[in-house]
């Protein structure tokens, strides 16, 4: 396989991986804020502890996308640096004891 390749393949693969981390975290988020709007309709005397425990949990997730994010550019920067083989590797340390 060609460097050009390797480059694509990462690239694709982060740009993938971020798209489902937001896709996920974006959705986790609807879902508690949503879980939190209807205890505050239902309890409206708990709405400061619901609000307090939203923020908490939000905070969380999207610390965990941001981790997620990270491994994706990661992941992209290591393919986009093929190593040798191990045939040029050999090829050249025989020339060199040439």
């Amino acid at each position: 396989m060609n460097e050009t390749l390797y480059i694509g393949i990462g690239y694709l693969g982060a740009g993938l991986g971020a798209g489902l981390v937001l896709l996920g975290a974006g959705l986790g988020i609807g879902k508690l804020a949503a879980s939190a709007m209807e205890g505050t309709a239902r309890q409206p005397e708990a709405g400061a502890a619901i609000r307090t425990s939203m923020i908490i949990a939000a905070a969380l997730i999207e610390g965990l996308g941001f981790f997620a994010l990270v491994i994706c550019l990661l992941v992209a920067m290591n393919f986009s640096a093929p190593k040798q083989s191990n045939v040029d590797n050999n090829a050249t340390q025989v020339q060199a004891h040439k």
